[in-house]
């Protein structure tokens, strides 16, 4: 009976040994200081080989965000600087779904299901918050997306803890980072010219009242169901 929970723990337990190796190994390379001196042998292994950069870039991005690592922004403007806003917005998408789900899964078979039926037996306050997140979930789960003051990892690990479902989870992580993706890439497909200047972006452009505002509506649109449901069931 003890082997079935170890094992559970298993690919877990894999990835943050991994994470902790990746991260020793390659720390120095997950930065924006190493994006600009090694600009020019990205550039010449994309026009040498432009489908392997595009399927290495995409596998190095979902490393990047399963293990957790710090340096998914700088992956995603290398995504912009090297492929341009398309497909440079595909890619990293492609990339921080992969590696989102990937976290998503080790997480719950490691310890989400477990918790999640230890909260649903229980009765108290934790217990009736996560029966309102069964019934409005996809709301929360794109929710959680749009805001950009949530950080991308609690995204990932929250709902993994909750047992959401895998479709759940990858759909609305593929569609929900869409904005923030499109806003940092467009901000990487200009960074050759910035670079060439001896400048650095300005990443704090999300929070922009132009970009903000619509990140903000979009969250609130998401949560819209859940309160006309929450205020038909008031009514009746």
């Amino acid at each position: 009976t003890g082997r079935g929970p170890l094992m559970r723990l298993l690919p877990l337990a894999g990835m943050i040994l991994a994470a902790v190796l990746v991260y020793w190994q390659f720390r120095d390379v997950l930065t924006f200081e190493a994006l600009q001196s090694g600009r020019a042998d990205l550039e010449a292994f994309r026009d040498a080989h432009f489908w392997r950069a595009i399927v290495v870039f995409i596998l190095a991005y979902a490393v990047i965000v399963a293990l957790s690592l710090p340096g998914a922004t700088v992956a995603t403007l290398t995504g912009g600087f090297l492929f341009g806003l398309w497909p440079g917005a595909l890619l990293n998408i492609l990339g921080a779904t992969l590696g989102a789900v990937s976290i998503f899964l080790a997480v719950r078979h490691g310890i989400g299901r477990g918790l999640a039926e230890k909260i649903d037996a229980g009765e108290g306050r934790v217990a009736r918050i996560k029966r309102g997140l069964d019934r409005n979930q996809w709301s929360m789960l794109f929710f959680i997306r749009f805001v950009p003051v949530i950080p991308f990892f609690a995204a990932n690990l929250l709902p993994a803890l909750l047992n959401v479902g895998l479709r759940p989870f990858a759909i609305s992580t593929f569609f929900g980072i869409m904005p923030g993706a499109i806003v940092y890439t467009s901000i990487g497909s200009g960074l050759g010219a910035l670079l060439d200047r001896g400048q650095s972006p300005d990443l704090s452009v999300i929070f922009e009242p132009y970009i903000l505002g619509p990140l903000l509506g979009l969250a609130a649109l998401s949560v819209l169901p859940m309160v006309l449901r929450r205020g038909s069931e008031d009514l009746t």
